[in-house]
């Protein structure tokens, strides 16, 4: 059976996730792989979570990665990267942001924000390839602070088995080309963060 991948991508409303799909969508699409894409948004524009299933491979047949399935979970909140762990396979990847955005719960005092995410975290298999940074603090210095997301495609680009000039071509037909320039710095940021 040939291989699909499976790439799962959460966040916070405004936080860029649609587009962080779109760019990894043009990449996929041009080299002539089958894409199945879902989008949850939920309460995006009130600071819900927003989702997006992804899964292409010579043939796809759905876009819906059930529990335990995606080999990819790129989450741009720490909570949202813990909301959707259960979905992603023994030894897949997560690339995360650190950064904490407070749920309505938690802003109106009826909820605590978990503060052992990262325990828990760390106390995983293994197995898991995690990849956790401050993105937010990444797109600052490129000068876009809401290029967040494009930094964390950058850190996935680096695990996916296309070439980095794909993932530019495809800022240069997905990005307005007034955030161009420091949506490339920002994609460029993540993919070598942890290069080394």
């Amino acid at each position: 059976m040939p291989k699909t991948t499976s790439i799962l991508m959460g966040g916070v409303g405004g936080q860029g996730i649609i587009l962080a799909s779109k760019i990894l969508a043009h990449v996929i699409q041009a080299h002539g792989l089958d894409l199945k894409i879902s989008e949850i948004h939920g309460m995006a524009q009130r600071g819900g979570s927003v989702l997006t299933h992804m899964r292409y491979g010579e043939e796809v047949h759905s876009p819906l990665i059930e529990a335990g399935q995606a080999d990819y979970i790129v989450a741009s909140e720490k909570l949202e990267s813990w909301r959707w762990l259960p979905f992603l396979r023994p030894g897949g990847t997560l690339v995360m942001n650190t950064q904490e955005i407070k749920p309505v719960p938690v802003i109106i005092g009826a909820q605590k924000y978990p503060q052992t995410i990262m325990e828990k975290m760390e106390a995983l298999s293994g197995q898991e390839k995690i990849y956790a940074m401050d993105a937010l603090e990444a797109a600052r210095a490129c000068g876009q602070p809401k290029a967040s997301n494009v930094v964390l495609v950058g850190v996935l680009a680096r695990s996916l088995e296309f070439p980095l000039e794909s993932f530019l071509e495809a800022l240069e037909a997905v990005v307005p080309a007034r955030f161009l320039e420091t949506n490339k710095k920002a994609f460029m940021s993540g993919y070598e963060h942890f290069s080394s």
